[in-house]
């Protein structure tokens, strides 16, 4: 017989291999520059100044201090290398399939219907969002740590005083830790809980999931039997236990309300809702249609999407289909629920756990997410593995079917899963794709515009971008991305117009005042661009390019009144400090600002090194503009009296 560790290993190796591509996949324009590649708190690796601010900030609109330090750990390993980020993802995607199995084994003992649960959830194509995305690092953390908790959890029942006792009367009751002293494995359950919810709030279900354990497999209150007459006095009892029960986690209720407090305040500082304000009966019936289509892909993954567009009308037979659909499932787990509890159990886990982003509260503009199936999805693969393991025991050579079935439907997700990660190398085949499953889907184009101006090809980038505004028109980051992709093709009055949209959309973006300021620069209204660049640093006081634009305005204005040195070195100092003194932009900025006060070694030394870093990184451009303005320091003349190369 295999052993379980063996199988566990196999599980780890199994899906390091099929998810392999993904060191080849390149860091996404969507969600990886606030994560990763634009964050210069991750970028700088794990600092002192970086674990206070995981720990304090609320960027990207959530609280979740371990992602971040995760993140910043990969930098601190790895740099920019996206391959390296891309696996550490994977091989927690490896450990999270073995721990599921091993945590199934242990509270079951049926090894294979735990070890195909595993397999399933390790090459299933809904998961490959969640792994082959490096800002979905948080999914991937979190589900590890949720899965260790209930690993402890399942040892502190195992032990004699967390089981359910009877006392010399005949009178059932429960003696835990909780009520007598605190145990090892609980406080582990707890500590780990706690490590989950600050890499992502979704886990604020676990306490529920760990509810529904405590029915099956742990059989804490379904093994109860009291000796009385009267069924009354039985389920008055039964409904005793099920409420010590529920008192026995009550710091893992606490610590799941303080996440959603947390959580709300976080996501309170940013735009909650994306597209126009959605009307609750909406976001319902989206809910319960969502609830239908997550099931329809865990059996049939054909389409799937990094962006599902919210329809703006959802059809009366798609609700009640839904609804229906949904209604039955229900009925039928309920009907079975002494029978085959573990329907109920895996029934309510799927519903249960995706409750936090269904979307009764909307964030962001997307119908539904295949990420969010990550941890859900395990309880309808739980219903289907037990439920055919018990049904293939009722058939002769029903265990050498179920084994056919199993192979089977292992191949068929391991086949699809491998074409879906072709998708996911790169931002424009991403969005390319997304684009040809769904319609009229505005943020796949505002996506697929900006990932087209990084590789530029500008003019593509402009139809992309005008065709999300034409199905939105509230898009604020469409227009703001236009607007950038206008000022590059010479177009500064049209980007200016697109700029002035998205600050009558919404006023406090700190991105399109420091687009706007970039934009005025352009025209040659300096103290206007100097204004731009203020408010977009009081709106966002770590703003690194509006800082270092504002201390470059302030160091090279043609408008002598508008000159201001000593306040432009001190913004560049900080700055290049932030950038670690590499990037060439950066210092060009800082090689401006001391020549203005009149440090012209220092101008020359930094303008030197600047244009070292601009040649190494091939940027020919700024490598010329600076080395024509290192002319200017050498003469002992600043910027605007010196040779005035833009950049």
């Amino acid at each position: 017989m295999t052993r379980p560790r063996v199988l566990a290993l196999l599980l780890v190796l199994m899906t390091v291999a099929a998810y392999l591509p993904v060191r080849q996949c390149a860091f996404l324009t969507y969600d990886d520059p606030d994560y990763v590649t634009d964050n210069r708190m991750v970028r700088a690796g794990l600092t002192g100044a970086g674990m206070k601010w995981a720990f304090t900030t609320a960027h990207a609109n959530n609280w979740h201090p371990l992602t971040w330090l995760s993140h910043m750990t990969d930098c601190q390993l790895f740099g920019l290398r996206p391959g390296a980020h891309h696996l550490v993802n994977v091989l927690f995607h490896a450990v999270n399939a073995a721990l599921l199995f091993l945590l199934l084994l242990r509270v079951t003992a049926a090894k294979w219907p735990a070890a195909f649960v595993a397999a399933m959830f390790a090459l299933h194509p809904l998961h490959v969002e969640s792994v082959a995305w490096v800002s979905e690092r948080k999914d991937v953390l979190s589900t590890f740590f949720g899965l260790l908790a209930m690993a402890a959890y399942a040892r502190f029942v195992a032990d004699d005083k967390g089981r359910v006792t009877r006392t010399k009367s005949g009178r059932a009751s429960i003696v835990t830790h909780v009520t007598r002293h605190w145990s090892r494995p609980y406080v582990l359950a707890l500590l780990f809980f706690a490590l989950g919810l600050m890499s992502k709030p979704m886990l604020v279900t676990l306490p529920f999931v760990l509810v529904l354990l405590d029915s099956w497999p742990l059989q804490r209150v379904s093994g109860i039997r009291c000796q009385t007459s009267g069924s009354g006095a039985q389920h008055t009892r039964r409904n005793s236990e099920h409420v010590r029960l529920l008192f026995e986690k009550w710091p893992f209720f606490v610590l799941a309300v303080l996440s959603c407090l947390v959580t709300f305040l976080a996501q309170r500082a940013g735009p909650v809702v994306s597209l126009e304000q959605l009307p609750f009966g909406l976001r319902l019936a989206n809910a319960f249609r969502s609830y239908a289509l997550y099931l329809f892909k865990a059996i049939w993954p054909a389409d799937l999407s990094i962006i599902y567009p919210f329809p703006s009308h959802i059809p009366a037979w798609q609700l009640a289909g839904a609804g229906v659909l949904l209604a039955a499932i229900s009925w039928f787990a309920w009907r079975l629920r002494r029978r085959c509890p573990y329907l109920l159990v895996g029934w309510l886990w799927y519903l249960g756990m995706l409750v936090p982003v269904i979307g009764l509260v909307q964030v962001g503009g997307q119908a539904m997410a295949d990420r969010y199936t990550y941890l859900p999805l395990v309880g309808i693969l739980i219903a289907v593995a037990f439920g055919a393991h018990d049904l293939a025991k009722r058939f002769p050579n029903g265990n050498k079917l179920a084994g056919i079935a199993a192979t089977v439907s292992l191949m068929a997700c391991l086949f699809v899963t491998e074409r879906q990660l072709r998708h996911w190398h790169d931002s424009v085949a991403l969005f390319s794709h997304a684009l040809g499953v769904t319609e009229n889907n505005a943020l796949a184009h505002a996506n697929l515009g900006i990932a087209l101006y990084e590789e530029k090809r500008l003019d593509d980038a402009i139809v992309e971008l005008e065709r999300a505004l034409e199905l939105l028109p509230t898009h604020i980051d469409a227009h703001n991305n236009l607007g950038v992709v206008l000022i590059r093709k010479g177009r500064v009055d049209e980007a200016l117009a697109q700029f002035y949209i998205a600050l009558k959309l919404r006023p406090d973006n700190p991105k399109a005042h420091y687009n706007l300021a970039t934009a005025l620069s352009r025209k040659g209204d300096t103290a206007a661009a100097i204004a731009e660049c203020e408010t977009a640093l009081r709106l966002k006081p770590d703003y690194v390019e509006a800082e270092n634009n504002l201390a470059w305005l302030l160091a090279t204005s043609p408008e002598p009144s508008l000159l201001n040195g000593p306040r432009a070195l001190d913004l560049a100092r900080e700055v290049a400090r932030l950038s670690d003194y590499n990037d060439p932009n950066i210092l060009d900025t800082l090689a401006a600002a001391f020549a203005e006060t009149g440090q012209f070694a220092e101008a020359i030394k930094v303008a030197e090194r600047a244009m070292q870093l601009a040649t190494a990184q091939t940027n020919a451009v700024l490598a010329d503009a600076v080395r024509l303005r290192l002319e200017g320091y050498r003469a002992g003349k600043p910027f605007h009296e010196g040779v005035s190369a833009g950049r």
